[in-house]
């Protein structure tokens, strides 16, 4: 029997998901890599180029799985919850933009409990 906690809401899982994006590098690969997933459809919907939406997965999972896999040292949640995931992607590049970021990681490790390593 597995003791891995499982969500079952999306606000339930942000505070995990941001515990395992406590290296401020890796939230760094992550923003970059959402930037340009909404770059890429603004430009596709703006240039009429739908093909440059197909770019999107690399562009987004490119730099986050490099953030997770070479600088974090962890596996994405997106393998398990990916539509929460993919949201906590956007909802994240949110909070770095408007300076939130850093204590809304602190108050995630709180509540989840554990240690950020690399504070």
């Amino acid at each position: 029997m597995s003791t891995e906690k499982t969500y079952t809401s999306f606000w339930e899982f942000y505070p995990y998901y941001l515990t395992e994006h406590a290296r401020p590098i890796n939230r760094t690969m992550h923003f970059i890599g959402t930037f340009f997933v909404i770059a890429l459809v603004v430009a596709a919907i703006a240039l009429g180029k739908g093909w440059l939406v197909a770019l999107t997965p690399v562009c987004g999972y490119g730099f986050a799985w490099f953030g997770h896999f070479i600088l974090e040292k962890n596996r994405p949640a997106t393998f398990k919850y990916p539509f929460y995931s993919l949201g906590s992607d956007f909802v994240m590049f949110w909070h770095i933009l408007t300076g939130q970021i850093n204590q809304r990681v602190d108050d995630a490790h709180k509540t989840i409990g554990v240690t950020n390593k690399w504070k």
